[in-house]
């Protein structure tokens, strides 16, 4: 792509973000959104190949639907109650539509069908763009609204955190994967929205660092199924051992980052009387945990099968810039004694 076509697509990603940041007014959160979405649509589609464009229409109709509700919803409260700021909303009937729309647009259960399809038909660098970037603007929104509707945010939860560990199971392919453990982990920030903002907020923070990390690995790797990952021993012997760490961080064990936002939900959970949906949660976690160490054991427990065993294939030194991956590794990986930081700034 021409890089001052690519400088003018990524500004554009970056100002409709920017506006629903900033915005205070429903409408002009809508146009932010659609220039989000306007933006990162030439980004999907540059590689002209039948699965990426076949993506790119998927994501466009989504997003269109989703964001013709959440008008919908914002006009209808403006003519419920005479209101278009963001923080005024008082009508049930607005604030659950609005919370449907934005759901569809991160694609939390049970709407998120579309995301595992969507990501399996683009590349890593766009794949990454849409799990971590795409995803700041409706939770920016969602956390401004705060939804009263407990039940719905709470079904929304459990419904994402367990369709997220059960969708990975059966997956070979690393992008669908990546899209079930973002669901799965949009559904942890979801459970604990209403009770504790500001742990949602530590949780998408935690998230962004570690699916970045994920995905520069496999990009490195130049991998997008798991039997492509058994030759990364040959390729990065280092970052080989290093991976599955973070993928285990991912999966929330302790001694990692990962595991800090689900040991702090859970306790909200149970601070909060919401004893069997702390457990469900922590159910759910083990499935998803199962596929990251499935990942983990065919990166660093097996070999290709080559006809020369142990043969190293030949390899010229890369010349893609490593600081973003071993700062994004460390961050992964180093983070958990934090935590006390970390709770003393939640009660703030």
């Amino acid at each position: 792509m021409n890089p001052y076509i690519l400088a003018t697509l990524l500004f554009g990603l970056g100002l409709g973000t920017t506006i629903t940041f900033i915005s205070s007014h429903w409408l002009l959160a809508w146009m932010g959104l659609e220039m989000n979405t306007l933006a990162i649509i030439p980004l999907m589609a540059q590689h002209h190949h039948p699965r990426a464009v076949e993506a790119t229409t998927k994501y466009f109709l989504t997003q269109a639907t989703a964001a013709a509700m959440l008008l919908f919803a914002s006009v209808t409260n403006a003519w419920l109650t005479g209101q278009w700021d963001i923080q005024q909303m008082t009508h049930p009937l607005p604030i659950t539509l609005i919370t449907l729309a934005l759901a569809l647009k991160i694609g939390l259960a049970p709407v998120h069908s579309w995301l595992p399809e969507v990501l399996q038909g683009l590349d890593l660098t766009t794949g990454l763009v849409l799990s971590t970037w795409q995803k700041l603007a409706p939770f920016a929104l969602l956390l401004q609204i705060q939804p009263a509707n407990s039940t719905i945010l709470i079904a929304f939860g459990l419904a994402s955190t367990l369709v997220g560990g059960w969708g990975g199971l059966n997956q070979t392919q690393l992008r669908k994967i990546l899209a079930y453990s973002s669901i799965a982990h949009l559904g942890w920030m979801i459970l604990v929205l209403q009770f504790s903002p500001s742990l949602t907020f530590l949780t998408l923070l935690t998230y962004l660092v570690m699916t970045f990390s994920s995905f520069l690995v496999f990009k490195l790797n130049n991998s997008t199924s798991i039997n492509m990952l058994a030759t990364s021993w040959a390729k990065a012997p280092t970052l080989t051992a290093l991976a599955p760490l973070v993928l285990l961080s991912l999966g929330g064990l302790p001694p990692l980052t990962g595991f800090m936002p689900k040991w702090l939900i859970l306790q909200e959970l149970t601070k909060q009387d919401l004893a069997p949906t702390a457990t469900l949660a922590a159910m759910s976690a083990l499935l998803s945990l199962y596929f990251y160490l499935r990942l983990s054991y065919a990166m660093a427990l097996t070999l290709s099968p080559n006809s020369l065993a142990g043969t190293t294939p030949w390899r010229l030194h890369h010349l893609r810039p490593t600081l973003p991956l071993a700062v994004g590794v460390a961050a992964t990986l180093l983070l958990l004694p934090l935590a006390p930081a970390a709770m003393a700034l939640l009660t703030l």
